[in-house]
């Protein structure tokens, strides 16, 4: 197994060469067995986590996926084994050293109710001795990242947030120290469908603008194609039953339990495996709040259009204007509907799907980094690449090969004289008793 792993300097990330700032984790045969249980938790769990990356871990209920997620910041001590982040264990790292450089989010954001949003966010970095500037620069800045206005919302408290709200701020103060991993325990599973996905799409705006490696425990499977570069199916004991790319579980599960837990659509799951911003989008007629209604309308003659798009000072969409709704005033007001059909660029088809199906435009708005405007994606569009998808998973499904992760893997390569591809971690990832 590889186990070239880069080297952390202080308890903040560093970016290195191809602006990952993530760190690499090593799970090596670790064990939890709790006191008065015939089984444990854990058996023999071994597992790398490539830096920059997002692994699900996903399994049935009871299968010690929390439980190994835990163990990465010792909130859970292994039994034993080894954890180790970069080139140092856990194991010698104090507790509480340790969860400072380890970002933690769990359902509805968990956030202290009697501390503002501000306080909330800045409570490690206060534990680390930042200055007050410094804090209070960070606490703006991350309310920006997560798409909440740090004017509006720095002093309120948790229970003035909606759900969605609470999980944005519980995501930036996870965020806060620039901790090179973050963990997430079902953090969207509180939420509402919608929000869901618009919390989803907001952490892969984050993850490619900060490439941390995040380890996050579902039981949704969807969830987990949409999300993960690999996903890890476990059974009871988190024995590893197969640990590969989404693209590859859903072409050629490993056995017949990887099968049953994908369930019977996992034609349909193939939609989740193409994003939205690998689509062609189509243009838009956009305007700004103050604009005169008759010229926004003499600009949708001239393209052709029914509809205008009215963006913000930050170039971020706030109303989709129809040419009857454009007649019956005189200029666009700021106002903002919070019913707008929007997808991030990062979206699957099938949330695009979900979303035009509410539109009466048939179609949706696609925005990018800091929910900026993109352009418009349509039901044609996708379309389109639903069959080039379908194309592509015949192809893969003739041509991969299902990756049932073992020991007996690993060793196959080993005594074969290969080596463990770094970038690969179904070949260096293995659990006892399989």
């Amino acid at each position: 197994m590889s186990e070239t792993l880069s080297t952390a300097t202080d308890n903040t990330s560093n970016s290195g060469p191809s602006g990952i700032t993530g760190a690499s984790i090593l799970l090596d045969k670790v064990t939890k067995h709790y006191p008065g249980q015939d089984s444990p938790a854990v058996d023999g769990l071994t597992l790398e986590i490539p830096a920059g990356k997002i692994v699900m871990l996903v399994g049935p209920s009871g299968c010690g996926k929390t439980t190994t997620l835990k163990m990465i910041n010792r909130l859970i001590e292994p039994t034993e084994g080894r954890i180790v982040l970069d080139d140092d264990d856990v194991t010698d790292i104090n507790g509480d050293n340790l969860r400072r450089r380890i970002g933690y989010v769990i359902q509805a954001g968990g956030l202290f109710p009697h501390m503002s949003v501000a306080t909330n966010i800045g409570i490690v970095p206060k534990m680390l001795g930042w200055s007050k500037e410094k804090i209070a620069a960070r606490v703006d800045e991350l309310l920006e990242l997560v798409s909440l206005d740090p004017a509006q919302y720095r002093d309120r408290f948790p229970k003035e947030l909606s759900g969605g709200q609470q999980q944005r701020v519980g995501v930036a103060r996870a965020l806060a120290a620039d901790p090179p991993v973050l963990l997430m325990d079902e953090p969207f599973g509180a939420v509402d469908p919608i929000t869901r996905q618009r919390l989803q799409d907001e952490l892969l705006n984050i993850q490619a603008e900060l490439q941390k490696t995040i380890v996050c425990v579902t039981h949704d499977f969807d969830e987990a194609v949409k999300l993960g570069d690999w996903i890890a199916i476990f059974t009871d004991g988190a024995q590893l039953v197969q640990y590969d790319t989404p693209e590859r579980i859903l072409a050629n599960p490993a056995n017949e339990f990887v099968e049953n837990f994908i369930g019977s659509g996992a034609g349909l799951k193939q939609l989740t495996l193409t994003r939205v911003n690998e689509v062609d989008l189509a243009e838009a007629v956009v305007a700004n709040s103050g604009d005169l209604a008759s010229d926004v309308l003499s600009r949708l003659d001239d393209a052709r259009h029914d509809h205008a798009v009215i963006v913000d000072q930050k170039n971020r969409p706030i109303q989709w204007l129809t040419r009857r709704q454009l007649t019956r005033i005189d200029r666009v007001s700021d106002d903002r509907d919070a019913k707008l059909p929007v997808v991030g660029d990062r979206a699957t088809l099938n949330d695009a799907l979900d979303t035009m199906l509410v539109s009466s435009a048939g179609a949706a708005l696609v925005t990018g980094k800091r929910d900026t405007f993109l352009g418009v994606i349509n039901v044609e569009t996708v379309m389109d690449a639903i069959g080039r998808a379908h194309t592509h998973a015949r192809s893969a499904h003739s041509s991969g090969r299902p990756v049932g992760v073992n020991t007996g893997t690993l060793q196959a390569v080993e005594s074969q004289g290969g080596t463990v591809d770094d970038d690969d971690p179904s070949l260096s990832a293995a659990g006892s008793g399989q």
